[in-house]
């Protein structure tokens, strides 16, 4: 078959080049419509990367079949210029060490920055970073240049390890990047690559690509003793691509010489809607109309997605307390509220003071006077004026007087859930798929009794085969291989003491694994640039195979401790987080957790990466291990056409193991303030309305 397409690519290679150099259209400054994904996920051509990426905040899912590969991706784009691939590599007909495992399976964390965007004259630059931590089986660092002559982009790169003379070593828990540590290691290791892609239309292109891999000598790629003995036929890649819509792509090429691959992705922006959301506001059943207005006010609010309602007047000025079940952003809440006073038009009311509750304790008070809120309808004022005469405070701690309206004491949640546990040796990929409840009691202000009960028809997770020396979470499987679970039953009590001061109380079931006390203390400073906190934790581990027996022959250890400083720094211009947990870790090891946290329209994605003293444990596979992972946070307005509160969570980690570790936290202090903070609030003021 190569020797019918290498004749074939000696002539068109050259025509396009001239082709291009002699167009004379302007070059662009966007990526666009040059994003398809590589092979491995990261944006490129079909084997190299280019200097191309994604715009922020987009994501996408895809797969590509590339025999004996299959590759498994997501790839985001967090902020401008950095693109982030998460792949999981199947190798077919290659087998790991154990049978159960099925075919070989990689995980890999890839990064490309776009270190400049084209100009006029000058190309993007972009440098990329493959696999740098662990077995680094498809390990490379590369630097790649892009130029558009529009309706063709070239590009010409360079890179190591992957695509370099010889494979890059295993690192273990150090992340290696040889492009930074040892350049003229990695300019003799590095070969050049490059390619152009042909995009008469946003719909379709074709590509032609040289790839330098060199197969035969990837020793480190478990596919290549089976497949790669010898060179492949040919280092030219040919292949089309096409877009039959804006969140779809297909691409068909000849890789290698002799290998047809298929790819498939979906792109997305991150925190768009698939249903636009649209919710109607409350005019009220004509026969109430002629009620007192508070009734009717209340009437709206309880209508509306508030709960234990309080309206006073005093004075001139109308309160209102309410707690917002609804409204996924606090500032729109307070929109929504507004727009009810302003619709009711209350006579002889001057100033308004809004104060929402979260289970009875109150958090956000907002004020404002009825001629600005006027003014604001009649468009006399922009919103940026109406917040500018408006004020906002979270340093409040009392409610008003009186009984609420609409109290709701008792609260039902039922939701799908998806649990997996990735590595264990009786397979790569474990998962429990099933349904999850709670009923919620609140008795008084910040009270809550909670029990959660989840079962999952849909089980195929195992118990583990290898014990651990201090083994705190590596046993999760042993409690995760039941198909009922109590997740929790206890009672949590959160306190608001003045000058914001939070703290927080629990005793039970704290979770799957442990049961106990759970105690901690927040507080926001700087108007919440800065969160501080402490917590500590006493528990003993549940029995497993019981949904309410405490374990008795927990030898290792007949009780845990935790003890953390907790740190929040809040960067609402980059909508940004970083977090510390400092201090001592169930299984006895002291140490940080650093999680890196990105708000983007209400999704939530975040990165972990541990340090430790892993001295407490005797063996191999915790001792000086990283603890790291990834998560995201999906609101389920997203997906229902209305507002709502409810978030999904989804965690993953490359292994379970017992490094810095910490039970799950219910109702967490910085999870209850969360973006309730001041500078937070101000950020989320163009959602009022």
């Amino acid at each position: 078959m190569i020797s019918v397409f290498r004749p074939l690519i000696g002539k068109i290679f050259p025509a396009l080049l001239l082709a291009a150099l002699s167009f004379q259209a302007p070059a662009s400054a966007s990526d666009l419509p040059f994003v398809f994904p590589a092979n491995q996920g990261e944006t490129g051509m079909l084997e190299m990367p280019t200097a191309r990426v994604m715009r922020e905040n987009r994501y996408r899912l895809g797969i590509t079949l590339d025999h004996p590969y299959r590759y498994y991706y997501v790839t985001v784009t967090p902020i401008n210029g950095l693109e982030v691939t998460g792949r999981i590599t199947q190798i077919m007909g290659v087998r790991p060490l154990t049978e159960s495992y099925g075919n070989f399976k990689d995980k890999n964390l890839d990064f490309k920055y776009q270190i400049m965007k084209e100009g006029k004259y000058m190309p993007a630059l972009a440098i990329g970073i493959l696999d740098p931590l662990g077995t680094r089986h498809f390990a490379g660092q590369y630097i790649a240049a892009s130029k558009q002559i529009y309706p063709f982009d070239f590009t010409l790169g360079m890179g190591n390890g992957r695509f370099g003379r010889r494979p890059l070593p295993a690192s273990g828990e150090a992340v290696k990047m040889e492009i930074f540590t040892n350049p003229k290691q990695w300019l003799r290791n590095a070969q050049f690559f490059g390619g152009v892609q042909f995009a008469p239309s946003k719909r379709y292109a074709l590509v032609l690509e040289y790839s330098p891999i060199l197969y035969n000598k990837q020793t480190n790629d478990p596919a290549q003793s089976r497949y790669f003995k010898r060179p492949v036929p040919s280092k030219f890649n040919l292949g089309v691509r096409y877009k039959p819509t804006s969140w779809t792509e297909l691409d068909l090429s000849l890789q290698r010489g002799n290998n047809i691959a298929v790819a498939f992705s979906m792109p997305f922006h991150i925190g768009r809607p698939m249903i636009p959301i649209y919710d109607y506001p409350y005019y009220g059943p004509p026969a109430r109309r002629a009620l007192p207005e508070r009734t009717r006010l209340e009437d709206g609010l309880a209508s509306s997605g508030f709960s234990n309602i309080k309206v006073l007047t005093e004075g001139d000025t109308l309160c209102i307390d309410a707690q917002n079940n609804r409204w996924f952003y606090t500032d729109h809440a307070i929109g929504v509220i507004l727009d009810l006073v302003y619709r009711l038009n209350p006579g002889g009311i001057k100033n308004i003071r809004i104060t929402l509750t979260r289970d009875g304790i109150p958090m956000v008070r907002f004020i404002t006077d009825m001629p600005a809120l006027r003014d604001f309808n009649a468009k006399k004022l922009t919103l940026g004026g109406f917040i500018y005469l408006s004020k906002i405070e979270t340093d409040i701690t009392h409610n008003l007087p009186g009984p609420a309206v609409d109290v709701r004491r008792f609260r039902y949640m039922l939701k799908p859930s998806l649990e997996t546990f990735l590595n264990d040796p009786s397979g790569f990929f474990k998962y429990r798929i099933g349904t999850e409840g709670s009923v919620d009691y609140y008795p008084w202000k910040g009270g809550e009794f909670t029990a959660g009960l989840a079962t999952f028809p849909i089980n195929n997770i195992k118990g583990v085969n290898e014990p651990f020396s201090v083994p705190v979470r590596s046993d999760i499987a042993l409690y995760k291989k039941d198909n009922v679970s109590l997740n929790r039953l206890m009672y949590n009590q959160v306190w608001k003491f003045p000058r914001e001061i939070y703290g927080r109380a629990a005793a039970g079931y704290l979770e799957v694994e442990y049961a106990g006390f759970d105690t901690e203390v927040a507080r926001p400073f700087f108007g919440g640039r800065l969160v501080l906190g402490a917590s500590g934790t006493l528990v003993k581990k549940r029995r497993p195979g019981n949904l309410f027996l405490l374990k008795r022959d927990d030898q290792t250890k007949p009780y845990y401790t935790t003890a953390f400083l907790n740190v929040r720094v809040n960067i609402p211009e980059y909508s940004a987080a970083i977090d510390l947990k400092n201090g001592k870790f169930l299984a006895g090891d002291t140490g940080t957790i650093i999680t890196l946290s990105k708000f983007i329209n209400g999704v939530v994605l975040s990165v972990w990466y541990s340090f430790t003293d892993t001295s407490v444990f005797r063996d191999r596979l915790n001792r000086g291990y990283h603890e790291k992972g990834v998560s995201v946070a999906i609101p389920i307005r997203l997906f229902k056409g209305r507002d709502s509160r409810t978030v999904y969570y989804y965690g993953l980690s490359p292994w379970t193991r017992d490094v810095a570790q910490d039970i799950d936290h219910y109702g967490s202090l910085f999870d209850l303030i969360n973006r309730d903070t001041k500078i937070l609030l101000d950020r989320d003021m163009e959602r009022m309305y």
